[in-house]
């Protein structure tokens, strides 16, 4: 399923081997096979972490290089492996850098499993005046803000906790757009909410069982994000069960949910999840990563994949409520279809998903 013709929308696997290929992406070393996405490149952290005051941004007429004078602590070397504390700011080179053409612009998100573990990263560049926002014609390095919120992790060069998507010019679909589409070949099962992008909404009555979610446990070890499938989900984790449709959330406290609705992204489509809008509630719900083309799609031998929510709450105690929206989907189109969909022929870890903790936990 390979197109070559590239046009105005989100850049595919093989159009950014082009950019890598001119000069555009640059990194040292040279970037691997495993990095592509089908719309987006994986970034690897490099060999040294600055711990820092707080975080910040450049401002546009600053270096990252500039303020860290002002706010490093002090370093920590990566190379063999270091811990990065829960509730420390540190920013870590990373081994990519960019020289984007005129027309190319680019947006950062963290990575499916990274969001997961409640560890907050954010993609920093020179004269920055936004985090995850790369300007048109963007020449310098990058860096990822690191805050690990539930869990000290540990950390490696090379390691892989954020991506990168690019752009040529502005594709979002509309609602008309999203209608049309869903009426064709349905982008969610049941009924699409479609206002400013598809809504999404929470489940909290699941067809087997009682069980709607987790919560992160205030005091735990270590996680080695190098270790697949290694760690007891029940020494980091609190289920929540509820026969009531509804839970309360507990200010401060870190929840992975699921979204009541299967997901379809068609293959010449992407999209992410639209920030938080405080009119829902006094809380966040974040689904770090992009939805990639063909997640969930049956092109790519899926049949709808739910999304995972990471939510927490913030100032008081909340009553979350079965089927309550709490996000939307912004589509956008692809500039072409991607060589290799999501799931298709990639080691898919979220593929066909329902309620699922990161991948360095064993199976429950």
């Amino acid at each position: 399923m390979t197109e070559t013709a590239t046009g105005t929308g989100v850049l595919p696997d093989h159009a950014l081997r082009d950019l890598i290929a001119t000069g555009a992406i640059k990194a040292g070393p040279a970037i691997i096979p495993e990095q592509l996405q089908p719309a987006s490149l994986d970034l690897r952290l490099g060999t040294v972490a600055y711990r820092v005051r707080a975080s910040f941004l450049t401002g546009a007429n600053a270096t990252v290089a500039d303020r860290l004078h002002e706010f490093e602590m002090h370093r920590v070397d990566l190379s063999d492996g270091a811990v990065l504390e829960k509730g420390a700011v540190y920013l870590v080179p990373l081994m990519e850098s960019l020289a984007l053409p005129a027309g190319i612009q680019a947006v950062a998100n963290a990575k499916s499993s990274t969001g997961r573990l409640d560890l907050l990263t954010r993609t920093v560049t020179d004269y920055g005046t936004e985090f995850d926002r790369i300007p048109l014609g963007y020449t310098g390095p990058l860096y990822a803000e690191i805050c690990p919120r539930s869990f000290s992790v540990l950390v490696r060069p090379g390691m892989r906790l954020n991506q990168i998507r690019f752009r040529a010019g502005q594709a979002v679909l509309s609602d008309d757009e999203l209608l049309s589409r869903h009426t064709k070949h349905a982008l969610v099962d049941g009924v699409a909410h479609i206002d400013d992008g598809l809504g999404f909404s929470v489940d909290l009555r699941p067809q087997d069982g009682n069980l709607v979610g987790y919560r992160a446990k205030p005091h735990t070890g270590v996680i080695d994000l190098e270790k697949i499938g290694f760690y007891d989900p029940m020494e980091y984790w609190e289920p929540i069960h509820t026969d009531e449709a509804r839970i309360i959330l507990d200010p401060g406290a870190f929840y992975i949910l699921v979204s009541r609705e299967a997901v379809h992204i068609p293959p010449d489509c992407a999209a992410e999840m639209a920030p938080y809008l405080a009119m829902v509630g006094e809380f966040r719900v974040h689904y770090a990563g992009f939805f990639d083309p063909g997640f969930g799609h049956d092109a790519a031998g899926g049949k709808g994949s739910r999304g995972v929510l990471e939510v927490r709450c913030h100032e008081a105690p909340f009553v979350l409520e079965h089927a309550q929206i709490v996000g939307r989907l912004v589509y956008e189109r692809m500039a072409s279809i991607p060589e290799t969909l999501y799931g298709a022929d990639l080691a898919s870890n979220y593929q066909g998903q329902g309620l699922k903790l990161s991948k360095h936990f064993k199976t429950i």
